[in-house]
């Protein structure tokens, strides 16, 4: 069957279009992206701004069109943590589902963990053994653990490369160069807000293999020598906590109009780079782990993969 996975997050909306049936391989056939940056589109009274809604809206009628013309038999919509964020977050939703005739399924921060994980428990198989799995989002940091294909402990934190860079790191969203003494306040905010849920994911156990994924880690792990995009999917790809703690050092020095003009980073996303990586960095120094394995499944093969399996013997 072919499934569309439209994805509302914080900074993109993102359809993904795949050719898949239970027990297989699910195969992306079409991909389309929005940049909306929603987060950046809240204001201080926690409301998303008409313009917000407005451009909300456009990108699910223009995905709902791109679904159709694709041939999706059906269209699984969800939003993160920027609407889940916002006072009016379900107010907007019901104005959408009433424009467009879209269902948006709003996760919280510990769905996102729980499929993130099974996706990349997927990728990597059992023979991974107990998988310990990191995600930076644009709003939120995902965290979970376990032996099986759900985790032992899922756990969510507010600690997002576009979140951080908004409360620590202004001056990059304009293009300018971090600041030292708020990198370093930063610091401390992810060390204080990770430490009692690394304490959770120590408990349950010693991973035998850590893995990362989404844009945020995809870049670090570029940006410290890993493989491009473009030589595929099955290349294995790495981010060594050594390599990251030289790239902090690195992009804290330079402004963020420069950091975009670098081989893999995102132009409309290289102004968060500082603050994934300096989560990043904590995240791994709060688990005492040298090295992640980078995973190119993250939520929406996650999300594909729970439907496939609701299908039963469909």
């Amino acid at each position: 069957m072919r499934l569309g996975v439209l994805d509302v997050g914080s900074n993109t909306v993102h359809l993904l279009v795949v050719d898949a049936h239970r027990g297989a391989h699910p195969t992306p056939m079409h991909d389309d992206r929005w940049l909306l940056r929603l987060a950046e589109q809240i204001g201080d009274d926690g409301l998303l701004s008409k313009a917000g809604e407005k451009a909300l809206l456009r990108a699910v009628q223009n995905a709902c069109e791109q679904a159709e013309k694709q041939g999706c038999e059906e269209l699984l919509a969800m939003v993160t943590s920027a609407i889940r964020d916002a006072a009016n977050g379900l107010e907007v939703l019901d104005r959408v589902r009433e424009r467009t005739g879209v269902e948006l399924q709003v996760l919280s921060g510990e769905d996102e963990a729980r499929l993130t994980f099974l996706a990349v428990r997927r990728w990597f198989g059992w023979s991974a053994g107990r998988l310990l799995v990191f995600d930076i989002g644009g709003g939120s940091l995902e965290l979970a653990s376990g032996v099986d294909e759900d985790p032992d402990v899922a756990l969510s934190l507010p600690l997002g490369a576009g979140r951080m860079t908004r409360r620590f790191l202004p001056g990059a969203q304009r293009g300018g160069r971090p600041d030292l003494a708020a990198l370093d306040e930063l610091a401390e905010y992810a060390d204080a807000l990770i430490e009692p849920a690394a304490k959770k994911l120590r408990d349950v156990g010693t991973p035998d293999l850590v893995a990362a994924t989404s844009k945020t880690f995809r870049t670090l792990a570029r940006l410290t020598g890993a493989a491009p995009y473009s030589a595929g999917l099955q290349v294995p790809r790495e981010l060594t906590a050594d390599g990251l703690g030289q790239l902090v050092g690195f992009i804290s020095r330079i402004e963020s109009s420069a950091l975009a003009e670098l081989r893999g980073v995102s132009p409309d996303r290289a102004h968060q780079v500082p603050a994934g990586a300096v989560v990043a960095a904590a995240t791994l120094r709060a688990l005492d782990v040298r090295c992640v394995k980078i995973c190119p499944w993250a939520l929406r093969e996650g999300v594909i993969l729970r439907r496939l399996d609701s299908l039963g013997g469909a």
